[in-house]
């Protein structure tokens, strides 16, 4: 069963959210406690219906006002908030393809996890944030069998549902030839087979893939390729088995090996919040023996730490 964190308010009323966030952002001096209350406790609908009565009410953008009261990491969380996901999604990839540099391990983590109707549903919020087509800005930007298998995604072309057991024999040959053989042709079916099948083949694919070759497909393809490329497609194959799994082991990283790399953390509770972060929370339990709560509380502070522990809703035993 996949759960989330944040859940639609009952009794709610956005003038009086509206109402109450406005006194927050204008006072002498920003009351954070009230925008975490009301922004961390309402559903993303809900958020984006308070923003229009937060116009109604005051002619204003709540958007541009936060960005104008708050700053550094609890300015990008409250920010993030606000977007509708296709919309946070399409600027994520964004500044993952136009920042300074690249940031590879953004567009893994978004392409490989999403469903071929998110996938639709971030391409249009692309065109119509940044006038700029999605596949275009992956092909300006990356190279290799990388954009090739990114491209492959960004189509969002992945069957749904079907799996005919005959033909996973010979799709798990074709994978194990093109982890031995590892030519660009063999690279093209690999990155075919992982981005076009539906998940439900794809077990029986890997289970095969076993069978034929005494290896999971997970380390057979860290022994053959490297770089991105290997990433990117580890990332789909764990995607496919598990996605919350993959989610608690991306936090994972992005909180002990990176010193807190906040923008994945970020990211990831935000995107996650109202689909499954509470089988994240349990994986990353189970996995690495302390909370998620915990290993958040520990690296971040003040307003921000708040912030993302209302994402994250501990229980009592996290603390």
């Amino acid at each position: 069963q996949i759960r989330g964190t944040i859940f639609p308010a009952p009794n709610f009323n956005p003038v009086m959210d509206a109402q109450l966030l406005g006194g927050a952002l204008q006072g002498i001096s920003c009351e954070k406690d009230v925008l975490i209350d009301i922004l961390t406790q309402r559903c993303n609908s809900q958020r984006l219906t308070i923003a229009e009565a937060y116009r109604d009410v005051y002619g204003r953008d709540l958007i541009i006002d936060l960005k104008d009261n708050l700053s550094h990491h609890f300015k990008e969380v409250m920010v993030g908030l606000m977007y509708a996901p296709a919309s946070y999604d399409a600027q994520e990839l964004r500044h993952a393809l136009k920042g300074v540099d690249t940031e590879e391990k953004c567009l893994i983590d978004i392409l490989a996890s999403r469903s071929n109707m998110e996938i639709f549903q971030m391409k249009e919020a692309y065109l119509m944030q940044y006038n700029n087509d999605l596949q275009q800005d992956i092909d300006s930007e990356t190279s290799g069998h990388f954009r090739d298998t990114l491209m492959n995604l960004a189509q969002g072309t992945r069957m749904e549902g079907y799996a005919d057991p005959s033909t996973a024999a010979q799709d798990a040959m074709i994978l194990w030839e093109a982890c031995q053989q590892k030519t660009g042709e063999h690279k093209n079916m690999l990155q075919m087979i992982l981005c076009n099948k539906s998940y439900q083949q794809l077990w029986m694919i890997f289970q095969e893939f076993q069978n034929i070759s005494g290896k999971d497909i997970v380390d057979a393809i860290n022994e053959c390729y490297d770089g991105y490329f290997q990433e990117l497609l580890v990332a789909i194959v764990l995607c496919i088995r598990d996605k919350p799994s993959y989610f608690a082991y991306r936090l994972y990283n992005a909180i002990h090996d990176f010193g807190f790399h906040n923008k994945t953390v970020i990211r990831i509770l935000i995107a996650r919040s109202e689909i499954d972060l509470m089988n994240i929370r349990q994986r990353y339990k189970e996995r690495y023996g302390k909370s998620l709560f915990h290993d958040i509380k520990h690296f971040a502070s003040g307003h921000y730490e708040s912030a993302l522990l209302a994402i994250c809703a501990g229980d009592a035993e996290d603390y």
